[in-house]
């Protein structure tokens, strides 16, 4: 292939050190919990901009790489999300939501209320592109947006994580406004909100269970 380079930044490494890096990174993961109360102290910028350069490695669809996010920290702007997300929360929870859906939320006591929104001192939204412009203005067709974005999510939650961060993840639904309050264009389609930062003081989380391997995996 003409524009084909080297393949210079893979590494292998000997059986037992795979098996110990990838239990150790196993092990890691294991402690990322969501949490839904956050300190108001203060992050490094430079986290938050290495935790999206590794978002920015995940592959794509024809290498489209088809995402853009906003990194929030400014106070008027995430109260304005919080404003703009309470309202079609109340919508859901006391209109459209099924029993069946709330229920299902009894063990996280979630409510249409998300202080979080203005607590944690990032907000990250992440934004599928379902296209973008050449050099003529005109449209190309991305492929593969919402697996694409997926894996650069994945990624950016393991970086925040392994950086020493805490966050939960949120989906208001219509999250339309948000386009509108961050000034995307309409080519983005928000998929959702990342609440990044350290845990409020004696913060406490769900007790729940991860489905064991047997359950997530089958070996053929």
């Amino acid at each position: 292939m003409p524009n084909d380079i080297p393949l210079l930044g893979y590494v292998e490494y000997p059986a037992t050190e795979m098996a110990e890096r990838a239990s150790a990174f196993r092990a890691e993961m294991e402690r990322r919990r969501s949490v839904r109360h956050f300190s108001t102290r203060p992050i490094s910028r430079q986290v938050i901009e290495e935790a999206l350069r590794s978002a920015g490695t995940a592959p794509s669809g024809a290498h489209m790489q088809p995402w853009h996010f906003v990194a929030i920290s400014n106070p008027e702007i995430k109260r304005r999300i919080r404003a703009a997300a309470e309202e079609v929360e109340r919508a859901f929870y006391e209109a459209r939501a099924p029993q069946e859906w709330k229920d299902a939320l009894v063990p996280l006591s979630t409510t249409w209320r998300k202080p979080f929104l203005e607590d944690a001192p990032y907000l990250i939204a992440v934004l599928a592109q379902r296209h973008h412009l050449d050099a003529a203005g005109c449209p190309v067709k991305h492929y593969y947006v919402p697996e694409s974005v997926g894996i650069a999510v994945g990624l950016l939650i393991a970086a925040l994580h392994h950086a020493g961060l805490a966050m939960l993840t949120y989906t208001p639904s219509p999250m339309g406004f948000l386009n509108e309050i961050l000034g995307r264009p309409s080519n983005e389609r928000p998929t959702l909100i990342l609440a990044v930062g350290h845990p409020a003081e004696g913060v406490t989380v769900p007790d729940l269970r991860r489905k064991p391997l047997d359950e997530i995996a089958t070996f053929i």
